[in-house]
């Protein structure tokens, strides 16, 4: 051992550098198991950290007729009579359709090798199915799996062609093929693959090139314990390398171990140990390295699963709490939760994963045909990861609380670090804040207690709301905004109901109204209409502050100010401070979306770009006009998207501490028209990523921001009351009239009225408080008045006409843009 420089290879390896065939031979041949253990593990976490990832699947044995006959399979088995060849189309949907209640991600079709070659049954069940092959009908089933369940097929149909790959590729997100072993020996007369022509080694290595070939994100491995010996699994192993050089395909490699089954013709035949499969396991990870996921099933080495996370896997591969494993049915899945306390016991991180890998889902365009693209990118969070719940955003459902006082994290790890520097109040680096995106389990729960503590160092036990009326006041709208489903234009009526532009009349009743019933606040925005002028906006203001001269006037994002200041032909100061004159208090810092241009080039690609967003801003806040900010996350965007968001606002604020709070809001996913299309949108954030945003974006901005807003039409009371815990300090306002949330699909309502908010700030153990706009202090009456106010009166959508109602270009005789907007 003395002369083996495995610390150098360690380090070579987790540096991106690579071991020689010699070199691995040497260590194969002479390191000690434990020095071994302690190398792998140390590269492994040098990849993926604390995450162990798993599959949550469903188990389709489509056919078990298969024309091997290997020495050790009792999956595979001649026709029984009265036993189906193949499921039909309702058996497979029904065992999909039970996954999909399950949570399940993943579809795992596995099948015998070309039954139709060596039985006539099974020529006969795909005449009367309509099909040719084994292969036509499992690609009908895979496309119906896909289309009907949103489930990600993943297919292991044994040795195909490259035609049979790329076609197969249409409906999968992934598929596989166990090399098993690189010996031909094992294919000798005796051998455990005699008889088995789907087995030779050859066979299976030039389908593994063909998947290649064809860009299909793929699953190999070997098994171990048939008879092969250790310098056979290397090469093995090595051969695996090559294929991967030359495509990069290879996701995952499995290192299985042999389970003798009775009935077989290696019944009595010696199992590998643990000892032995840790010996593997170890070999592999310095064969391929810290990237690779390397899988062990934890079903087949139960009472070993600490001692596999030790020999260096990052995952489980696929484990069903809906079906059994019906390759090894002596050998019941962990249930999920004894799985993750299991992987937890070892220090990691459970972490539910799509069939295709993060790596290969962020570059889907080349690795996924577009048939299934769009379905497992909506299954994704941010990370590329599979949501860990079945919360989504602007649903009503239930949500497991996630943990808060979790153990202590090492305090030499980079996310404590991040953590401690953020508490003093000093500016994070982007990829500081990336690392607190990313945390999971300990971690991210570390990064929520943490945010929580310095909220109540920074604001308090006070929780903040206002009693405002949102005042939608059209939604016609000559912008292509891909993310919303609010403004309409010629095309959109299926959306959410016809376009409207209400009348001055009718913002001046909703505006009484709202004071009235305690609102200190009218919240105002819309879409830019393409006759709407800087003119339309003054009068709407001059109209509010005419009804309710109290009445605060929270309104126009800088999207609007923009394109008011250039109807008249004013600078933006002007027109800013123009409208400040005519009575608007504070600006919504809305139409931020994301503010990075690499985002809204793709987003809101005719939208102002970040600068300019950011210079109207600052603008607003230089001429006395202070501002909201918002960010929209959890559709195309990644978390260094994020990360350069919240810098972008700490230093805005630096500059001009305008801003009152950040209001993060995740998207609505279900009428975007970015999602409708299938043009790689999320289904928003997971429920992690939802109130990781409230805690980070807590702890990035220390101390320059001290309010940050969770929105309740977004994350329902349940998610709400988790932010809460994680940072948040103010339930923003009670609406009254939204609109554009649900227009996007959210069904949590359209008021939440103050009752409740007090309900819910002291069901957190805090002091509920109506505040104002400016986070000042409301007068007794209006904070009467919101506590008793009578049921909203019906409102009044006017019908819009081709021309803006009031202050518009065709009104002022300026020529105008012409008719309504074509955006969605």
């Amino acid at each position: 051992m003395s002369d083996l420089p495995i610390e150098a290879w360690i380090s070579r390896l987790t540096s991106g550098g690579r071991l020689q065939p010699d070199e691995l031979e040497a260590l194969a041949g002479r390191a000690p198991l434990p020095a071994l253990l302690v190398g792998a593990a140390a590269i492994r976490d040098a990849g993926h950290g604390a995450n162990i990832s798993v599959s949550r699947k469903v188990f389709v044995p489509l056919t078990q007729l298969c024309r091997d006959v290997c020495a050790y399979c009792t999956f595979a088995h001649p026709p029984k009579a009265g036993e189906a060849v193949y499921l039909d189309r309702e058996a497979v949907l029904e065992i999909a359709r039970a996954g999909a209640r399950a949570g399940c991600d993943e579809v795992l079709f596995t099948l015998g090798d070309k039954p139709e070659v060596r039985y006539r049954a099974a020529r006969e069940a795909l005449d009367a199915l309509g099909h040719a092959s084994t292969l036509d009908y499992l690609h009908e089933m895979a496309a119906a799996v896909l289309q009907e369940t949103g489930l990600l097929p993943h297919i292991n149909a044994g040795v195909m062609t490259e035609a049979d790959i790329a076609r197969l590729r249409g409906v999968s997100a992934s598929q596989g093929l166990m090399l098993e072993t690189g010996s031909d020996r094992l294919s000798a007369r005796g051998g455990p693959h005699w008889g088995s022509p789907d087995k030779q080694p050859a066979a299976r290595l030039a389908t593994i090139a063909a998947a290649g070939r064809a860009r299909v994100p793929f699953t190999s491995g070997i098994l171990i314990g048939i008879g092969e010996s250790r310098a056979e699994r290397l090469a093995s192993l090595l051969a695996l390398r090559d294929l991967h050089d030359a495509h990069g395909h290879i996701q995952e490699v499995i290192v299985q171990n042999f389970r003798a089954k009775p009935g077989t013709r290696m019944a009595g035949a010696a199992e590998p140990d643990l000892e032995e499969q840790l010996w593997t396991i170890a070999l592999a990870r310095f064969v391929f390295g810290p990237a690779m996921s390397i899988q062990a099933p934890p079903n087949l080495r139960a009472e070993g699963l600490a001692a596999l996370i030790g020999a260096g896997i990052n995952d489980w591969g696929g484990v069903s709490p809906v079906t059994p494993d019906h390759v090894n049915p002596e050998a019941p899945w962990p249930a999920l939760s004894r799985l993750a306390a299991e992987t937890a016991a070892s220090g990691k991180t459970l972490v539910p994963r799509l069939t295709v890998y993060p790596a290969y889902l962020q570059r889907a365009e080349a690795w996924l045909d577009p048939a299934v693209r769009s379905a497992a990118i909506a299954r994704a969070d941010t990370e590329g990861f599979a949501h860990e719940t079945g919360w989504r955003v602007g649903h009503g459902r239930e949500i497991v609380p996630l943990e808060t006082g979790m153990p202590a994290l090492p305090r030499d790890t980079a996310l404590s670090a991040a953590i401690d520097r953020a508490m003093a109040g000093r500016a994070l680096e982007e990829a500081e804040i990336v690392t607190l995106f990313r945390a999971r389990g300990p971690a991210a729960a570390a990064v929520r207690d943490a945010a929580d503590a310095l909220r109540a160092e920074r604001v308090g036990g006070t929780v903040g709301y206002v009693v405002t009326r949102n005042i939608n006041y059209t939604n016609v709208c000559g912008y292509r905004c891909r993310f919303c489903a609010f403004s309409k234009g010629r095309l959109a009526e299926n959306l959410r109901g016809r376009p409207y532009d209400l009348t001055l009349e009718e913002i001046q009743r909703r505006t009484v109204e709202a004071w009235q019933r305690g609102g200190t606040e009218v919240c105002m925005q819309g879409g830019i209409h393409p006759d709407y002028t800087g003119e339309t906006y003054l009068e709407i203001v001059r109209a509010v502050k005419a009804a309710v001269p109290e009445m605060h006037v929270h309104a126009f994002s800088p999207l609007e100010v923009t394109q008011g200041a250039r109807t008249l032909g004013l600078s933006v100061a002007e027109f800013l401070s123009a409208l400040k004159e005519a009575g608007l208090g504070s600006l919504p810092g809305t139409a931020a979306e994301i503010l990075d241009d690499e985002v809204r080039a793709r987003l809101c690609p005719d939208k102002i770009r970040t600068d300019a967003w950011l210079e109207v801003v600052e603008t607003a806040h230089l001429v006395g006009l202070r501002t909201t900010a918002t960010i929209m996350f959890g559709h195309i965007e990644r978390y260094v998207h994020w990360a350069r968001h919240l810098l972008r606002l700490r230093r805005l604020q630096e500059r001009t501490g305008g801003l009152t709070e950040l209001v993060p809001l995740p998207f609505v996913h279900m009428e975007a028209p970015i999602y409708l299309s299938g043009d790689g949108a999320r289904q928003g954030p997971s429920l992690r990523e939802a109130i990781a945003m409230h805690a980070v974006a807590r702890l990035a901005l220390n101390p320059v921001l001290p309010n940050i807003q969770a929105s309740w039409v977004k994350l329902g009371e349940a998610g709400l009351a988790a932010a809460m815990r994680s940072g948040a300090n103010d339930l923003g306002g009670t609406l009254m009239d939204e609109s554009i949330s649900r227009a996007a699909g959210a069904d949590h309502g359209q008021e939440l009225p103050p009752q409740r908010m007090i309900e819910i700030a002291r069901g957190l153990g805090r002091m509920p408080r109506q505040r104002s706009t400016l986070y000042g202090d409301v007068p007794d009456r209006q904070c009467e008045r919101a506590l008793q106010a009578p049921p909203l009166t019906a409102v009044v959508n006017a019908p819009a006409g081709r021309h803006a109602r009031t202050g518009g270009a065709q009104a002022r005789g300026a020529g105008g843009a012409g008719g309504l907007g074509g955006g969605d």
